[in-house]
Parts: structure tokens; C-alpha cells; sequence
């Protein structure tokens, strides 16, 4: 076991041995031989204020950021798409339907207090009860719980949920079909236990830093709005002995160049996200210090389904096909980014999507199709489309939001009034459903294409665009119960090719995820969906 205390430390092959003999892949794992510095501080740039830090009030990786740093769940998943145990020691099934999970003997929140199998069952009650209305009330029902459909509809109790707790270690979660994805999708940020009595005694001020409790590596222990909030280390967490950055400092910048004006300067880090304007000359003078991956992420425009013109779907075909994705993802980003045509990934999961035949037709009979379509439509020279695109305060949204706005004003004559607001302010608006079209995008929350498919579902909670089709539902439906991989990428094509003729959302591009990150930080790896944690990293002797 290694302490870190205020002198100079050098991890030798022993400590490196320990980590892999105590199996914590999730951790920092520190070369042999490395310095490290006598304050292990990080500060990392968050973009914005998080809407909350209740696991079951957020939707974005803006929060998530924060709750993976404060909170384990039962199970992680590794860099390279291998489930690992983190409160679960370990697990077995039945059928692929009865799972039984086995936590880890003395885990214990940052308070010192038992983390039970209770826990668990109470959480996920709460995440789905119509009354704590979260983002994520459909997950569950998305992985096919007992019950958990119909207890988000309002249709069962909450207690009638398909999970339960066998003895204070032991939790029995049934499904009513097997879930391909099902270890995977177990570990979303919001499946994380939460404490019963902390909750029951402070109500919504639970996330306050003096009352707050957490089972991750990390504890709240300081928020100032808008300003930062502050995390420590916690001695409780149950693999601290692997921790090794003490404190770490968010911030909610939502200006990208005074991120990297603050990085410049050596407040920050790590840059939350590089300016498209700056990128090239950034990786000319910087080049070492920025990072550039793939990221399993959807860049896309929403439409209100409900509200006319655009409940009609010809309009909103029509604005997909007259936009040059190309120019935005390879010029307005210019940074790796991918047009995109599928709301999912072309590759994801081990199966291949393919976009809509008119994504391959030229742009000019792109145009005169949607030229068409909106005259079918009633819209056309002496009666122009107008709209109001609204997107969340950030440099780069505004760049592209001004191209797109172009590219339908030029090709299709469309007037487009361009609105911003902040992150916290456009999420109410977005389920308040008081839009036209709204920037968003979507994160794999697991390496499938379902991730991306299920909130188009009818009623899904996630569903803001209120887009309902009896056949994409069937789709989803069938894909869940498909026994192969193949079975499965036919249902998933089947569901892209009716978003593609329906178009409840514009794919603007596939993202990739760039950062500066400073040359004595070690340990910065993201995943496949533009995760990392704080738990992993160390400061090295700078």
C-alpha cells in the first residue's frame, strides 16, 4: 500500500506489482521510476455550471463528469470494453436474466457509514419513480428490469421494481428478457447507489457540501456557483490505497479561449475543450500538449416534433439534405471531426450502420430535392420557412449554428433566428418542449447503438423531441430481443433508415474530443466515449 504524503515520492516496480496483483485497472498506474510532485492538485476546466450533482436530476457529460469522480457503481468498464467489478466483488446470472451481485465486504461511503445491497434497490426505485421525474427514468426499462417500464409510466409502485436485496451484500436484479448490453449498460453514472437517510433527512440540499456523501474515489467538499467546485480525496473509498491526486478543481468555463488563456497562464490543466479558431496554430506551437480522440458522440439539431411546420416531416428532411455537413465537420471544426448521416456511429458495438441513400447524391440534387419537399410543404420563395435555432452558450455552437443557418438561407431561401442561452436554462427549455430546433448531442452511454437509438423511442424520458413511430419502436424492440450481433445491426438499420426518412433530429457530425492537457500530468487516457477520471491520474515532478 502507498501513502502519499508531502515529500517527493517515486513509485518503484514493486508499487506497480501491487496495482495489477490488486486488480484496480481503473486506477492511476504510475510508471516505475516516476517523480511525482509534493502537491497532487489537478485543476480541469468543466464547461459549464452543472445543473445539479443528484445522479437522478442530470443528463450531460457536464455533470456525469463530476458524479464518476464522487460515486462508484457496481461495475466500471475498462479503456478496452471489458466489464470490471468496482462495489460488486463479483456476479453470476441465471438464464441471462436473474443476475445476483455479490458487493465487496466494508464498502463504505465518505461518511464511514455501510454502503447495502438496500442501497441499490432504493436507488434505482428512486431513479425511476415518476415523482423524481430524472432524465433517465426509462434506463431501466431500456435494460428490461421487471417492472421498470411500467413504473415510469406511473402504471405500478416504485417497490414493484425487478431488483432486490437477498441480505445486506446480496442484490437480485431480474430482467424480463436478456439484455446483450445489459453489464455494459450497468454502468451508467446514473445506477450509482445513493444514501436513503442522507436523502430523507436533507431532501434536495443533500448535494450541499456539508451534508454530502459520496463512494467514489473523491468528495464534494467545496461548490461555489458558477466559480468551482472542489473535491478531496476520500480515505473511505474502498480502492484509495490506488488513489493518488489528493484534491481536484473544476471550473465552469464555458468560453473555450478563456480556457485556454487560463491554461496558457498555468491555472488550468486541462482544457475541457480547444477552439476550432485556434486549433491549427495550437498544434503547431502546442503540439505535444494536445490531445485528439475519437469519441463515440453525435453533434446533432432537434426538432419539436410537435410544433408546426415541424411536425411535418418534409420540412425536416428537407433542412437535413440542404445542409454541406462536410464544410462544417471539415472546415467550421477541422479537427477530425466526420459528417455525420446516422444518429448512432457508423461502427459501433461491432455492427456497421449505413446513412440514407441521398446523404451520397451530390449537394446540388440534395437541394432541389429539398427545394421539393418544402414546396410540397407549402414553403417556397413568396412564403419563406422561418425558424428559431437555439443552442447553449459556447463559442464553437455559435460557429456552427451561423453556418447552418447560411447553408439553409443560401440553398433554401430559410430565415433562421439564432438564440442562446445557458446550459442549465436550455435543458428546461429543451423538456419544457418551448423550442423549434435546439442544438444537442448525445454520448454513448454504453458501446452500442442502442444508446443512441432508445431516445427516440414513443415516451422515452430522454425523448424531447416528442418523435413517435410505431415502426422504429418495433425496430428497437426487436434489436433488444435479437439472440446475434447480426440480427441486431438489421434491427438497428431498420430504426436509422426511419430517422432518416423522418428526421426528428439533423446529425451534424461525429465527434472526436480535443484537450490540452499539461506535460506533468500523467495518466490522461480517455475512453471511447471521452471519459476520464481523476482517480486515474498523478502530477509528476515539474
Amino acid at each position: 500500500m502507498i501513502q502519499h504524503k508531502s515529500k517527493i515520492l517515486t513509485f518503484t516496480l514493486l508499487a506497480v506489482c501491487l496495482m495489477s496483483i490488486n486488480g484496480a485497472a481503473r486506477a492511476a498506474n504510475v510508471p516505475a521510476g516516476t517523480l511525482l510532485a509534493e502537491k497532487q492538485e489537478l485543476v480541469r476546466n468543466n464547461g459549464s455550471e452543472p445543473a445539479s450533482l443528484d445522479p437522478h436530476k442530470v443528463e450531460s457529460n457536464v455533470e456525469f463528469n463530476l458524479i464518476s469522480d464522487m460515486f462508484d457503481g457496481l461495475v466500471a468498464v475498462k479503456p478496452d470494453g471489458s466489464i470490471e467489478p468496482r462495489l460488486a466483488a463479483s456476479w453470476e446470472n441465471k438464464d441471462n436474466t436473474v443476475w445476483t451481485f455479490h458487493l465487496r465486504p466494508g464498502i463504505t461511503w465518505s461518511d464511514g457509514s455501510a454502503i447495502t445491497a438496500q442501497d441499490v434497490v432504493w436507488s434505482w426505485q428512486r431513479l425511476v419513480s415518476p415523482q423524481t421525474a430524472s432524465p433517465y427514468s426509462s434506463y431501466l426499462g431500456n435494460m428490461h428490469v421487471v417492472n421498470a417500464i411500467d413504473i415510469a409510466q406511473g402504471k405500478k409502485d416504485p417497490t414493484t421494481l425487478g431488483v432486490k436485496a437477498l441480505d445486506d451484500s446480496t442484490l437480485e436484479i431480474t430482467l424480463t428478457q436478456p439484455t446483450a448490453a445489459f453489464l455494459a449498460m450497468l454502468a451508467h453514472p446514473s445506477l450509482v447507489p445513493l444514501d436513503k437517510v442522507l436523502i430523507g433527512r436533507f431532501g434536495d440540499k443533500w448535494t450541499r457540501p456539508e451534508h454530502f456523501v459520496s463512494s467514489g474515489a473523491y468528495k464534494l467538499s467545496q461548490w461555489v456557483v458558477n466559480e468551482r467546485i472542489v473535491a478531496e480525496r476520500n480515505p473511505h473509498y474502498w480502492d484509495d490505497r490506488h488513489t493518488v491526486i489528493n484534491k481536484v478543481t473544476y471550473l465552469p468555463i464555458s468560453s473555450e479561449s478563456a480556457d485556454v488563456n487560463r491554461y496558457k497562464a498555468g491555472e488550468i490543466d486541462i482544457v475541457y475543450s480547444v477552439p476550432v479558431n485556434q486549433f491549427a496554430q495550437l498544434k503547431k506551437t502546442m503540439g505535444d500538449e494536445l490531445h485528439v480522440s475519437p469519441q463515440l458522440s453525435t453533434y446533432y439539431y432537434q426538432f419539436n416534433t410537435t410544433r408546426a411546420p415541424f411536425n411535418d416531416p418534409r420540412v425536416r428532411r428537407a433542412l437535413n439534405m440542404a445542409l454541406d455537413k462536410d464544410i462544417i465537420a471539415q472546415k467550421v471544426m477541422g479537427q477530425g471531426q466526420r459528417a455525420a448521416w446516422v444518429i448512432s456511429q457508423p461502427e459501433i458495438g461491432g455492427v456497421q450502420l449505413h446513412a440514407p441513400e441521398y446523404a451520397s447524391w451530390p449537394l446540388v440534387k440534395r437541394i432541389a430535392e429539398a427545394k421539393k419537399l418544402l414546396a410540397e410543404a407549402g414553403f417556397g420563395p413568396e412564403h419563406p420557412l422561418s425558424l428559431s435555432l437555439l443552442y447553449n452558450t459556447f463559442e464553437t455552437h455559435q460557429r456552427i449554428a451561423i453556418a447552418a443557418s447560411s447553408m439553409w438561407k443560401k440553398n433554401l431561401g430559410v430565415e433562421t433566428k439564432l438564440q442562446n442561452q445557458e446550459w442549465k436554462t436550455m435543458l428546461d427549455t429543451m423538456h419544457t418542449g418551448n423550442f423549434d430546433v435546439v442544438r444537442y448531442a448525445w454520448i454513448a452511454d454504453y458501446d452500442d447503438a442502442s444508446s443512441f437509438l432508445n431516445i427516440f423511442r414513443t415516451g422515452d424520458s430522454e425523448n424531447t423531441t416528442k418523435y413517435s413511430n410505431p415502426a422504429f419502436d418495433e425496430a428497437m424492440r426487436n434489436a433488444a430481443k435479437a439472440t446475434s450481433l447480426q440480427q441486431r445491426g438489421k434491427y438497428y438499420q431498420q430504426a436509422e433508415d426511419l430517422l432518416g426518412e423522418d428526421v426528428p433530429a439533423i446529425p451534424v457530425y461525429h465527434y472526436v474530443r480535443t484537450h490540452l492537457v499539461k506535460p506533468w500530468v500523467g495518466g490522461f487516457a480517455p475512453d471511447n466515449r471521452g471519459n476520464y477520471y481523476t482517480k486515474d491520474m498523478y502530477i509528476k515532478k515539474h
